[in-house]
């Protein structure tokens, strides 16, 4: 896997709409210019978006290559040193047709997102490149009030200033959709969310040895689009890997969620995998009956009582959200509710 180059100020970076176009929308493009301005004054960096990126829902809705041209031109641009997602959606994988895997390869660059962007991680992945289950514009880097701690010191402890082996903690607090959303609206941009304490930190779903792997994973619910697409992992690729799940806002039933683990396990994924990393979902209220998923389906039915889960993990829907290098080693420690990066998350 090629590792990316880590930013540094003065670097050029691109947002790309990959699925929604909501970014362009007028009642969201304040998004834009928060993300702009505060990528400038605390990162040093400069935000440009690619020509199709502020079109809007409808038009980009109906081009999928417009979207696609984006994401291969912000690879294929040598001044770009970073491209970010703008959020997600539900049809990142119509850009599949369109995509070219050898631009992506040839020019390898830090790239984040999550939700819908899953499908984006497995097409970077399939072209060889490590990529950032992390941040994305209009969720993170334009986060009203302030981009949290926690979000901020993982962005800079893996996009700038990568360390050989780096920890990531648990966030001390917590916010979910169940706080009552803050909306999307010029007048609140200066309204902070009401991060609580968390007393919970990485929970243990099934005990098992500390186990090390590169992670590969996203979005649960993005599942069903790739599987049978040829960016899909065969059973042989996700030997000895550290598998990330977690689930959208879109409130996936619980048993929806043994529906897609029972897809995982009869590929014999679990199998394979050395050990699962589970993001916090988006409702706190899920998370009894999403625990009890993961023990039937990978304990009882797939037989895998010994493969260590550790749960309530900072990536996904729940803020706050850390910073994850698909490719990269890791090591994961039950005992210890600890995860551990085992090597720099960029060059």
């Amino acid at each position: 896997m090629i590792k990316p180059k880590r930013l540094r100020p003065g670097d050029t970076v691109a947002v790309v709409c990959l699925s929604s176009g909501s970014l362009g929308e007028p009642e969201f493009i304040h998004k834009y210019y928060l993300a702009r301005e505060r990528l400038e004054r605390d990162f040093g960096l400069k935000l440009i978006a690619m020509p199709n990126a502020l079109r809007g829902r409808e038009y980009l809705d109906l081009h999928p290559e417009a979207r696609a041209e984006d994401f291969l031109d912000a690879f294929r641009d040598d001044s770009i040193r970073g491209v970010i997602s703008s959020i997600g959606g539900d049809d990142t994988i119509r850009l599949l047709p369109y995509v070219d895997f050898d631009v992506l390869r040839s020019h390898p660059k830090i790239f984040t997102g999550f939700s819908d962007t899953t499908a984006n991680h497995f097409m970077l992945r399939k072209a060889g490149v490590i990529s950032y289950y992390g941040p994305c514009l209009m969720c993170n880097f334009s986060e009203y009030g302030r981009i949290n701690e926690y979000t901020e010191t993982m962005i800079r402890k893996t996009f700038f200033h990568p360390e050989p082996v780096l920890d990531i903690p648990a966030a001390p607090y917590w916010y979910d959709d169940e706080d009552g959303r803050i909306w999307w609206k010029e007048e609140n941009m200066h309204v902070l969310k009401p991060y609580h304490p968390d007393d919970r930190g990485y929970e243990v779903i099934q005990a098992g040895p500390a186990v090390e792997g590169e992670l590969l994973g996203g979005c649960i619910d993005v599942f069903p689009e790739i599987v049978g697409t040829f960016i899909w992992p065969s059973r042989e690729e996700w030997e000895g890997k550290l598998l990330m799940l977690e689930t959208s806002e879109e409130d996936l039933p619980p048993q929806w969620l043994t529906w897609y683990l029972r897809g995982l396990a009869a590929q014999g994924i679990f199998d394979a995998v050395r050990g699962i990393l589970v993001g916090r979902p988006a409702r706190r209220s899920r998370w009894a009956d999403y625990k009890a998923a993961y023990r039937r389906v990978v304990g009882l039915e797939a037989g895998h009582p010994e493969l260590p889960i550790l749960g309530n993990m900072n990536f996904g829907h729940a803020e706050p959200i850390g910073v994850f290098p698909l490719g990269v080693r890791a090591r994961l420690d039950t005992e210890s509710r600890s995860l551990t990066l085992l090597e720099s998350a960029a060059e």
